[in-house]
């Protein structure tokens, strides 16, 4: 691994070839492992992987996208399933890591996965893949390197200093990106360099994640097919491209035996080509319009939807490129393109239940960057409990005066979702729009713990503590409790991180 120039992916930990090797294992065999699991606990692997997490949550790059992250949650809980009945996933590991995917919008083809089950997936590496099948196949592998403890081994093998010196580390090169003296500073000397060199997964490790993810993402479901056209892609890939936009390619550089290995298991492969669906095609086409949002990129989706040629292309091409045609006429503020696009859409979306929902989702997000709320009510399913229809609807229904409906189902939505900052501030917005001001700064503070700013959300607490004792909230005394407890309990985890130090 090395810290290339700064991006969201290329910040992580470590980052991973995509393409895995197809394996002829059964599904319930078990694999032996590489050694021990290192000398790093679980929870200190756990506690390293959020110093750098919190890191990725700041990152201008970060995006929580409800439509894409509710696409790659579809595919990623199917894998963590699939690992636990394998047993790659054991029950201690399940209890105390993350098993989080965060989404940058950089359009470099890259992923990566952190200490403690935090994993990082650009939108470019989305948007270049043809079917779920060959995103799956990423994570898998990503997920694997996590589950076999690749990260620890490392640390054990190569490193005697303390986890939150690797942090350190990790977070002054992250700086010396952007700003060579302040990362410097953060570094102390060579030690960074040192650490760097040795976080490098070794080829045992790789050939151990591909098989292991194989049998992960065919456990799940998924066509090992998928496997072999990411493998190719990036094998094509590596020999045409040197432009820095395969960091991927950079980190971990094809070796002859892995791709004769691959080549030589996809002729044992008794499996067709994996046909894209329309759902995945869209996903991919909004990926693209997000990592690339240049006004010239823009044009170019605009242009392949009205290409000459369009009409031969097959169905899920035709949908991922309106899709992104769609969305790249919206962002240019172009209303009767984007009407125009979005009818084509919807006509090419038609019969199949999926694209119809996300061109449904893509209409009402129009409408809401339009200021018409109604339109998004009347667009949307009111009853659904899916997160993007939740959260649209919520923020339709706090402009257009409806705040204690939508609070009523955001509460519901964050007691089983304590996670979702995004739920969070929409639901501080709706008290905020009903007076309940204790209730909006609580509801804040929330937003920053699930974001691991636990500094900024200590501060909103104290802030909702200080509108009680002035009377504010009117006299809610188990909101005041919630309040005080939850302080309480952020004071304690800011000591705990202090100590580490």
């Amino acid at each position: 691994m090395r810290f290339p120039p700064p991006s969201f992916a290329r910040r992580g930990l470590a980052a991973f070839l995509a393409a895995a090797l197809l394996a002829t294992t059964p599904a319930g065999a078990q694999l032996p492992t590489l050694g021990d699991n290192g000398d790093v606990t679980t929870s200190a692997e756990r506690k390293l992987g959020e110093r750098i997490a919190r890191e990725l949550y700041r990152d201008p790059d970060y995006i929580d996208d409800p439509v894409l992250v509710e696409y790659v949650q579809g595919l990623w809980q199917p894998l963590l399933a699939a690992a636990r009945v394998r047993g790659e996933l054991t029950s201690e590991l399940d209890e105390r890591f993350a098993w989080q995917v965060l989404l940058g919008k950089d359009r470099t083809i890259n992923a990566f996965a952190l200490p403690g089950g935090w994993l990082g997936l650009n939108l470019g590496l989305v948007s270049v893949t043809a079917n779920r099948d060959e995103l799956a196949s990423v994570l898998a592998h990503e997920l694997s390197h996590v589950t076999q403890r690749h990260i620890s081994r490392l640390v054990t093998k190569g490193n005697q200093q303390a986890p939150w010196m690797l942090a350190a580390m990790i977070l002054g090169a992250m700086a010396a990106s952007r700003n060579p003296q302040a990362g410097g500073a953060v570094m102390a000397g060579s030690q960074a360099l040192v650490a760097q060199q040795q976080l490098n997964f070794s080829r045992d490790m790789e050939r151990e994640a591909d098989r292991i993810g194989f049998g992960v993402a065919t456990q799940a479901g998924f066509e090992p097919q998928g496997f072999v056209t990411m493998f190719e892609k990036l094998q094509q890939a590596a020999r045409l491209n040197d432009n820095g936009a395969y960091p991927y390619l950079r980190t971990h550089p094809m070796t002859s035996e892995r791709i004769a290995d691959m080549q030589s298991r996809q002729q044992l492969a008794d499996h067709g080509p994996v046909q894209p669906t329309l759902e995945h095609a869209l996903m991919a086409g909004r990926a693209r319009v997000f990592s690339n949002p240049g006004v010239d990129a823009l044009r170019a989706a605009l242009a392949e939807a009205d290409a000459g040629a369009f009409a031969a292309l097959p169905r899920a091409r035709q949908g991922g490129a309106l899709y992104a045609a769609t969305l790249a006429a919206s962002r240019l503020r172009e209303p009767a393109t984007t009407t125009r696009m979005l009818g084509r859409l919807e006509a090419v979306v038609a019969g199949d239940a999926a694209g119809e929902r996300l061109a449904r989702l893509l209409a009402a997000e129009i409408a809401m960057g339009d200021g018409d709320a109604a339109r998004v009510l009347r667009t949307l399913d009111l009853e659904s409990k899916r997160r993007p229809e939740l959260l649209l609807t919520a923020q339709a229904q706090v402009q257009s005066g409806k705040a204690a409906e939508a609070a009523q189902r955001l509460q519901t939505w964050v007691a089983t979702q304590p996670r979702d900052a995004a739920a969070w501030q929409l639901l501080s917005a709706a008290y905020g729009a009903q007076g309940q001001s204790v209730r909006a700064v609580r509801a804040d503070a929330e937003a920053r713990v699930a974001q691991l700013d636990y500094t900024a959300a200590l501060d909103r607490f104290k802030a909702a503590q200080d509108l009680v004792r002035k009377g504010v909230g009117g006299g809610d005394y188990i909101e005041a409790s919630i309040v005080d407890t939850r302080a309480r309990q952020v004071e304690s985890t800011l000591r705990e991180q202090a100590l580490e130090r």
